[in-house]
């Protein structure tokens, strides 16, 4: 039987605010991007958690997968490879699955607003080339999600405003857990440029 192949490619995880630019930005990076929200928990999940009013709060951890998460970047570093689930938000729920493959590529992408949850593991096994927060405005931000959110049809427009302004007025806190947890919080470019940096390495140097 022949082994299995390794990769020792690096992760990036990204994280920021929902609408801060993190699918955006992973995508002009030419990386492979893992899509951390395709974690999510199912809408019928009896663990999701609950926000006062009896809506399920998407903007917690504990809605997602964690274990999971860590387990396709363990994957895609140790084989190059890892088959991920295919979540849709409108639907509340997975729709499939697909094979990531990393083409050979030194480091990929694993973006989404939970990143940092998994910073100190992810650092831990030997997995992280650089974990990023992506900071804006707060305005600029809310904008943002609200024109993303309404294009993709997440929610309805009531839903998706209680909960901008939800967002908005925890921006801050956000951010600051995310740097807390191990994060660098930069505005795109300075992300870009980090990106590169950890893209160019090769995998035994990165990190070191």
């Amino acid at each position: 039987m022949n082994p299995a192949p390794t990769s020792h490619a690096r992760v990036i995880l990204l994280s920021g605010p929902s609408g801060s630019g993190k699918s955006s930005l992973a995508e002009c990076s030419g990386l492979p991007v893992l899509q951390l929200d395709d974690f999510y928990k199912d809408g019928d999940d009896p663990t999701l958690p609950r926000l006062p009013d009896g809506a399920v709060d998407w903007d917690t951890p504990l809605a997602w997968h964690r274990d999971q998460a860590v387990a396709a970047i363990r994957a895609l570093h140790e084989c190059g490879r890892a088959d991920v689930p295919v979540y849709s938000i409108p639907d509340n729920g997975r729709i499939g699955t697909h094979t990531l493959e990393l083409g050979g590529a030194h480091a990929f992408i694993a973006e989404g607003i939970f990143a940092a949850e998994i910073t100190g593991e992810c650092a831990a096994e030997g997995l992280l080339g650089d974990a990023l927060c992506l900071r804006n405005g707060a305005l600029t931000t809310a904008w943002r999600r609200l024109r993303r959110d309404v294009r993709e049809g997440r929610k309805s427009l009531p839903v998706l405003l209680r909960r901008g302004f939800r967002l908005m007025r925890a921006e801050r806190s956000i951010v600051g857990r995310q740097v807390a947890l191990g994060s660098y919080a930069c505005a795109g470019p300075e992300a870009a440029r980090r990106i590169t940096a950890v893209a160019a390495q090769q995998p035994a140097a990165v990190g070191a």
